[in-house]
């Protein structure tokens, strides 16, 4: 994902929202609170109080609906023609290089999504998994003669790189720039909450696309980069759409990868007997499992543009509404025991990879790699261990440690 999600919405539209919304904002900010330390380590406090007390809530500062109910979000997520990705349908201006198959909707979203998605077809699934496990037991063996290490920024933050570049078969970047600016483009998801950080975060849209461009320029010979610029050459794509498509791929490769892996390294390392589990049964269940648990996707974003009805609330078109899938994810009318981490759940019908039109291109090589990396690193479970608490980055859209100390041996 690469759109801002947790924005402010200002002019006619806002006003709009002001009038037809309930009137009394909520007591304390659930936003805020979000940000808080306590929160970011774990915020579904916050989550299960405001889905227990108002689960469609307008927000007055922010100009949007939170949901925070497993159906609502669902009914959402399913309904393109009364709730748009694209804000543009609802007479919003957008900056160039904020247009990319994540915000377009059909039929804009179908012409760049078809290719993508016949490229996935051609790529040999098989070749993944070898892939993956190599990568991360080379890094593994080069950290293991340290006392200590970071396993988000030595391990799943440089493998995120690695192994998103390799599968589309393109050169990989310096992790040592592009994870700063990845991260900076994620922190921007949040500029409704922290405007100072939308103006550096277009600006890492920009440095991303530029490198994207380049690759449309000189394509390896096949995969998705390959077809993806075949596309634009046969004027079925918009080159600046496709260089900001490809821009998305590349980093919610990264970005979906490396946050869940340390956050599923927190969650079974933090779990007695977690890593002991996984390696008894390193199945895509148990992956669907963590994804659920750990939802690094917090929120996702839509406007109204027709009008619409939710938990007994009008929603107005020019309104937006701010999905938190990891509420939605721990929903106990959806989940027994939501709070428990069971590797054997099922069913599973988590929306940690979204739902719809929109739903994550990526989400089957996110769950192998998750499965193999987790595989391999319970491999040697027995010598892994927790040396602090992780430390949570400020970051409300997108969840994830930004650093946790380990030691192997």
């Amino acid at each position: 994902m690469d759109n801002d999600v947790i924005h402010a919405r200002t002019g006619e539209n806002l006003r709009d929202a002001r009038e037809t919304a309930p009137p009394v904002p909520p007591p304390t900010d659930p936003v805020r609170r979000l940000a808080e330390p306590a929160a970011l380590r774990n915020p579904h406090t916050v989550f299960d109080e405001l889905r227990s007390g108002d689960p469609v809530a307008w927000h007055e500062g922010l100009g949007t609906w939170l949901l925070t109910r497993h159906a609502d979000c669902v009914a959402v997520l399913r309904d393109g023609a009364r709730f748009a990705s694209d804000p543009r349908r609802a007479g919003v201006d957008m900056p160039p290089q904020a247009v990319s198959i994540q915000t377009l909707d059909p039929p804009g979203h179908t012409a760049a999504r078809r290719p993508l998605v016949d490229a996935l077809r051609e790529l040999d699934r098989a070749e993944v998994a070898p892939m993956v496990a190599g990568r991360a037991r080379a890094m593994l063996d080069g950290l293991a003669g340290r006392p200590s290490f970071d396993i988000v920024t030595d391990f799943c933050e440089p493998l995120a790189v690695s192994t998103i570049c390799r599968y589309l078969r393109v050169p990989e970047p310096d992790p040592e720039s592009f994870v700063p600016a990845a991260e900076t483009v994620a922190a921007g998801m949040d500029a409704g909450v922290w405007p100072e950080r939308a103006e550096a975060a277009m600006a890492a849209r920009a440095e991303l696309s530029a490198l994207t461009g380049g690759w449309l320029a000189d394509p390896p010979p096949d995969g998705i980069v390959r077809v993806i610029a075949d596309a634009v050459r046969a004027d079925e794509l918009d080159r600046a759409v496709a260089a900001n498509t490809l821009r998305v791929l590349l980093h919610a490769g990264y970005t979906s990868a490396s946050k869940l892996l340390s956050l599923a390294v927190a969650a079974l390392l933090e779990t007695p007997g977690g890593f002991a589990a996984f390696a008894a049964d390193p199945s895509p269940r148990a992956v669907e499992e963590l994804v659920r648990y750990c939802s690094p996707v917090q929120a996702l974003g839509r406007v109204c543009v027709e009008p619409a009805e939710l938990g007994g609330r009008r929603i107005e078109p020019g309104q937006d509404v701010t999905l938190f899938l990891a509420a939605a994810n721990r929903d106990p009318a959806r989940f027994e025991r939501p709070h428990d981490l069971r590797l054997d759940r099922h069913p599973n019908p988590h929306l940690g990879f979204g739902r719809g039109a929109h739903s994550c291109l990526g989400a089957s090589f996110a769950a192998v790699q998750a499965r193999v990396v987790l595989a391999v690193l319970a491999e040697r479970s027995a010598s892994l261990r927790a040396l602090g608490a992780p430390e949570y980055r400020v970051a409300l859209t997108l969840r994830s440690p930004a650093r946790m100390p380990v030691a192997l041996g």
